[in-house]
């Protein structure tokens, strides 16, 4: 990925995905007005910080991506499988309809042009997937919960049946998030992601000194993306971690819940 400076924030890209016709971005901590462990570019509405310093932290962002406020979309995250078509007729709905219909839900899909959506993050895996050929957008939200209910899987599900795309069209961005080194888990997560299919020989790792199984979470959202038939030169990962780099990104795990998000996601052109 590389680091763009628009106004006064940092905003990462990804080279696959910039392109004619798509605007995506990854927010960094650096240049908002929030304080303390949000310091300072929080863009998450629900995780305690002040809410006034959250609606300058998104004016700034929608500033530097040329875009109102309002147009911009990011679901009430809870861990789970539940995706979200907006449309034109979602946009064309009252404010509290369009927050009720994004409460629950993990994954977001759009065909509609010059409308940002995005995910939260501070560690979870963010997945920007775009497919430029039907020129739909979606943007995922994958901790280890999502990963192992497949939800990047079942958005890619979403945008075949509802607009009619092709795996081998899609390109995917993997943007920062805890990396295997630190992402320590418990046996009964172990157990979770074997129930549901996965190797645990490609994608963890357990610690000789604690014993503790150490999961690769990026490594098994690409194995998700490849099983949905995605060519893997068309999926692109960041390769940075949230947890090792406090100059530039939010960690719960690092921070305790009284962290703040970075934002992940698109506009279409």
């Amino acid at each position: 990925m590389r680091v763009i400076q628009q106004d006064d924030i940092n905003i990462l890209k990804f080279s696959n995905l910039s392109i004619k016709g798509l605007d995506h971005f990854s927010t960094t901590i650096l240049g908002g007005a929030s304080s303390d462990t949000y310091c300072s570019l929080n863009l998450g509405q629900y995780c305690g910080d002040n809410s006034e310093h959250v609606a300058e932290n998104r004016a700034l962002l929608a500033i530097a991506l040329n875009i109102k406020p309002e147009n911009i979309y990011v679901p009430y995250q809870t861990h789970e499988d539940g995706v979200c078509v907006i449309d034109q007729d979602f946009v064309n709905l009252s404010i509290e309809e369009k927050e009720s219909r994004l409460n629950g839900i993990d994954a977001i899909i759009t065909n509609v042009k010059n409308i940002c959506i995005g995910i939260a993050t501070a560690d979870c895996v963010p997945i920007i997937i775009y497919d430029p050929r039907k020129e739909v957008l979606a943007a995922v939200h994958s901790g280890w919960k999502g990963t192992v209910v497949r939800i990047v899987q079942k958005t890619i599900s979403e945008m075949t049946v509802r607009f009619g795309s092709f795996p081998t069209d899609l390109l995917v961005g993997i943007a920062p998030c805890i990396s295997q080194k630190y992402f320590e888990v418990g046996d009964e997560v172990v157990e979770s992601f074997k129930k549901a299919g996965f190797c645990i020989d490609t994608i963890g790792v357990r610690n000789s000194v604690s014993n503790k199984m150490h999961l690769d979470l990026t490594q098994a959202n690409k194995e998700l993306l490849l099983e949905c038939g995605i060519f893997a030169h068309n999926i692109e990962a960041s390769g940075l971690c949230t947890y090792a780099d406090s100059d530039q990104f939010f960690s719960a795990r690092r921070q305790t819940i009284r962290s703040g998000r970075m934002l992940t996601g698109g506009i279409l052109r």
